[in-house]
């Protein structure tokens, strides 16, 4: 006992000096002149006067949510701290009252310290009785303030630890706060940041968690539960059926209800009905990052704008910073994608190579004019393995299979749309014809510009000797045409409707294979291989890149989307982009991160008329009627809207694409093998096109007819002249008229039947007038008479007929 007396000194003068020093608190929120009085000094506490004063309540970490272009439709979430902040008016007036009636009686009639309470909480401390912590709904508010504000570890364990030097500092900072902040306030603050188990943080995410319902909709029991998870958020666990969690948490809730009715926030009959209310909760987590998207299809394009944010300076200097942001600063965001879209996307492609098998089916849309995304669709599921599922099958690529590799299907979180990491793209095949187009139009090459394209060309580019791409005993590259009816004269109309490989390599070679990489840069195709990209940025190698405007360069669904968008508005070309909107945790319209950036990539004129002669491969008409010939004329049936656009194939059938247009929306899809784009599987346009047309289709459908601008004659005749009559001339002096009088001339080997003298010209082709600098092709006669037996060669402009392949350039 002797042993005892001296314990019991120092808790009654600890006891005195505390009750003492509360009193100075209290005095000091009312009277802050008494605070700096000797009646401090009197108390004990020389250190009394260097305690803090100022508090300020740091932003605590809040989710980001991320909604679809209707802006009510939410895509996905990022949190570090499952949080959002709301506003008291939508917090249930039942979850207030139960916070207050669990923690705070005296909440409303305090300054910040409950005097009585601390008294009573000393005297059951130091008799024994119980251990209580007598802190106020504004003293915890300061102690997690203090926490969540701390820049060192030092300062978390000293917001928390069991000392009345900790509690007079909490004491005095909250009798600070409750003179800059009114109850209210202080009320939602602390709503909004305190924990309640399962990694949920404030009442916004607790409602959700456990009842599925906002905030505004709680009930007297579920409020009451919610409120007495705070005490010990991992103690109370209404999750744990199975152990003493749930019992736990019921009783908790029960003794929160009556709390409640003893501060007269609910009646006795209300306490009878909340009390025999069954414990019922759901447990929902919230979706967090792209992996567990609301919606399954969409998270390739949530892929997308997380790949696009963190690359915003505008969100931090360094990544880490970014996501930190992200997840943490409550955002609102507003993003580009278009549910109906999206949803007409992911239903096509399933619908022509659903998921779960090898080959990929990609498909990408994009808005002409701002580069807003629309949709991006994948027979993939974006997601990580998943153990209730089987693992992905061994790759189909030999050498990665060599390696035990896993396949990229049905589950992938690789961009396979966008680019990024190791994706760096597919061929497009002749879809890349446009950009030949393009750069000769800007040359001066019109539309109407003629070359006698012949089965196989010997180009002006190398290829390996003995190859199947060189010609016979040379080293030059010597491409040919999907079939033989391909061969013959052909200006732009024809030769990109009917996709003639030995119309645009000669093409290529008068306007520069470096002018045609520009181009397609400038239009929106991203090099993104180690080998294209130092290709294209070498004006002497990219010009020796012939094979360019056959589509060798790895491209993705997205960029390819978007170059025909440019075109379609009129030469506009806009980044890609994810976001329209994005709020910031005040609600501040952060307008200049999401501004489309745009630059004029091709004059308007140039725009018009490469789309002018793109309505030709896909069914439509020339603004001058000029399309005799097509590739995918399945398409402009199908949309109903005047439309532009290209099918592409490349060596072997490895990959197969289509990119279509309208002035409104431009989707583009792929079809490959991401695993392995050297596979010896061929890929089918009978799947990938109509995925691409008909996903355009669902999207223009109920919308306004709107035809593209029609362009101007001199991108689409040039210069022209006339002709001179030169039948039944000999070649030498038929060629020499016609070069004087500035045309190209090439002869035709085959002959025709005239009434010409064998071997001299029967006619030219074209004959009347053409554009200054284009070829003239002259036929010669085979001395039979016109009326009798005829050996007429390949077809000329005016003989293409509608319908021929030539998809797989």
């Amino acid at each position: 006992m002797p042993k005892s007396r001296p314990a019991r000194l120092i808790k009654a003068a600890t006891l005195l000096t505390c009750a003492l020093l509360a009193g100075v608190v209290v005095a000091g929120a009312a009277f802050p002149a008494v605070a700096m009085s000797g009646l401090a000094a009197k108390a004990g506490a020389d250190s009394f006067q260097d305690l803090p004063t100022e508090l300020t309540v740091p932003q605590v970490p809040e989710a980001s949510q991320v909604y679809a272009a209707d802006n009510k439709t939410l895509m996905a979430t990022f949190y570090d701290e499952n949080r959002q902040d709301v506003p008291l008016a939508d917090i249930s007036p039942a979850m207030r009252k139960a916070m207050v009636a669990a923690e705070d009686h005296a909440f409303y009639r305090h300054n910040g310290v409950d005097l009585k309470g601390f008294m009573r909480a000393l005297v059951s401390n130091f008799t024994g009785n119980s251990r209580q912590g007598a802190s106020t709904l504004t003293m915890q508010l300061v102690r997690m303030s203090i926490t969540y504000g701390a820049t060192d570890p030092n300062q978390v364990v000293a917001a928390s630890e069991d000392t009345n030097g900790r509690k007079l500092r909490e004491m005095r900072l909250a009798a600070s706060l409750e003179n800059k902040l009114s109850k209210d306030q202080i009320l939602e603050r602390y709503l909004n940041m305190a924990p309640f188990g399962h990694g949920t943080y404030g009442v916004a995410a607790a409602s959700r968690f456990y009842f599925g319902k906002d905030p505004r909709n709680l009930t007297v029991p579920e409020a009451a539960m919610i409120a007495g998870l705070v005490k010990s958020p991992s103690y109370y666990d209404a999750l744990d059926s199975k152990g003493p969690g749930f019992g736990l948490t019921l009783d908790r809730r029960n003794w929160v209800i009556g709390q409640m009715q003893e501060t007269g926030a609910i009646t006795a009959e209300e306490k009878a009905a909340a009390v025999a209310t069954p414990l019922k909760v759901v447990g929902k987590r919230p979706t967090n990052g792209c992996t567990s998207a609301v919606h399954n299809d969409w998270g390739f394009f949530c892929d997308f704008f997380y790949r696009w944010w963190m690359d915003q300076p505008a969100f931090g200097a360094t990544s880490y910073d970014r996501e930190r942001r992200l997840k943490g600063g409550g955002y609102r965001i507003v993003t580009t994608l278009t549910p109906s879209v999206q949803q007409a996307a992911h239903k096509n492609v399933e619908q022509y190579l659903p998921t779960g098998k090898k080959n990929a089916l990609m498909v990408a849309a994009v808005e002409p004019g701002t580069g807003r995304v629309r949709a991006l669709a994948a027979n993939r599921t974006f997601g990580l393995d998943d153990p209730a599922h089987p693992k992905n099958p061994i790759s189909s690529n030999p050498k990665q299979a060599d390696a035990g590799m896993r396949a990229t299907y049905p589950r992938t979180t690789n961009p396979l749309l966008t680019g990024g990491g190791d994706i760096t793209g597919y061929q497009a095949g002749s879809t890349f014809k446009m950009f030949t187009m393009v750069a000769a139009l800007e040359q001066g090459y019109p539309l109407s510009y003629t070359i006698n394209a012949p089965q196989r060309y010997q180009s002006k580019y190398t290829a390996e000797a003995g190859t199947e791409s060189a010609c016979a005993g040379t080293e030059q590259w010597c491409p040919s045409n999907d079939n033989t009816s391909m061969a013959g004269l052909h200006d732009m109309w024809s030769g990109f409707g009917r996709s003639v490989n030995t119309y645009f390599v000669p093409l290529e070679e008068r306007v520069g294979a470096a002018k045609v990489v520009d181009a397609a840069e400038r239009l929106g195709i991203r090099f993104r291989s180690e080998n294209d990209a130092n290709t294209a940025k070498n004006p002497a190698a990219a010009d020796r890149w012939g094979s360019f405007t056959l589509g060798v360069s790895a491209t993705t669904p997205l960029d390819l989307a978007n170059a025909y968008a440019t075109l379609a508005a009129d030469g506009k070309h806009c980044e890609p982009i994810p976001v329209q909107e994005v709020r910031d945790h005040d609600g501040k319209v952060l307008d200049d991160v999401v501004k489309p950036k745009c630059d004029r990539a091709v004059e308007p004129e140039v725009a018009r008329a490469a789309i002018d002669a793109a309505r030709c491969p896909v069914g439509d008409q020339s603004a001058y009627g000029k399309c005799r010939g097509a590739t995918e004329s399945d398409a402009f049936r199908v949309i109903d809207h005047p439309v532009a656009g290209k099918t592409g194939t490349t060596d072997s059938d490895r990959t197969a694409s289509l990119a279509v247009t309208t002035t409104s929306l431009s989707v583009a899809g792929i079809m490959a093998n991401p695993d392995w784009p050297e596979t010896t599987a061929n890929m089918d346009h009978d799947l990938v096109n109509p995925a691409v047309y008909e996903t355009l289709a669902d999207a223009m459908k109920s919308k306004p007819k709107q035809d593209f601008p029609k362009p101007s004659e001199a991108l689409v005749y040039g210069q022209q002249r006339s002709i001179p009559s030169v039948t039944c001339k000999s070649v030498d002096d038929a060629s020499a008229i016609l070069r004087n009088a500035d045309f190209k001339v090439e002869v035709d080997a085959n002959r025709v039947a005239s009434n010409c003298p064998t071997g001299t010209v029967a006619r030219t082709d074209p004959d009347g007038r053409t554009v200054v600098g284009g070829v003239v092709m002259l036929r010669i006669s085979s001395g039979q008479s016109s009326t009798g037996t005829t050996n007429n060669g390949p077809p000329s402009i005016g003989d293409v007929t509608s319908g021929q392949s030539g998809r797989r350039r």
